[in-house]
């Protein structure tokens, strides 16, 4: 027997106190995308599904973008070096190997 999860509101407890089965409509490309990938990871379908309900529903906190950080810009001045032409890529290579 499984207990009720924490989160549940207390008059949904006695509910899932026993495993039940459930029946699903799933569109059927996708449920033999899910069969293959179950199949390629040696684990039930179904563990498979529970697995994927379980990432899809955790909290906040776990789904949380990591902010973006500001890129460095250089205003200062300079360039290439006068003799370097910038499209051309033995020049740039002559001049990496110059020190230029």
């Amino acid at each position: 027997m499984r207990a009720a999860p924490a989160r549940l509101a207390p008059g949904y407890r006695f509910l899932y106190d026993v495993s039940m089965k459930t029946t699903l409509d799933i569109d059927d490309e996708l449920l033999v995308r899910a069969k293959a990938a179950s199949a390629r990871e040696r684990k039930s379908l179904t563990a498979f599904i529970e697995e994927g309900l379980r990432l899809r529903l955790r909290g906040p906190r776990m789904n949380r973008r990591i902010p973006s950080r500001r890129l460095a810009i250089y205003h200062g001045k300079g360039g290439l070096v006068a003799r370097v032409d910038p499209l051309s890529n033995r020049s740039l290579l002559d001049a990496a190997d110059d020190g230029a």
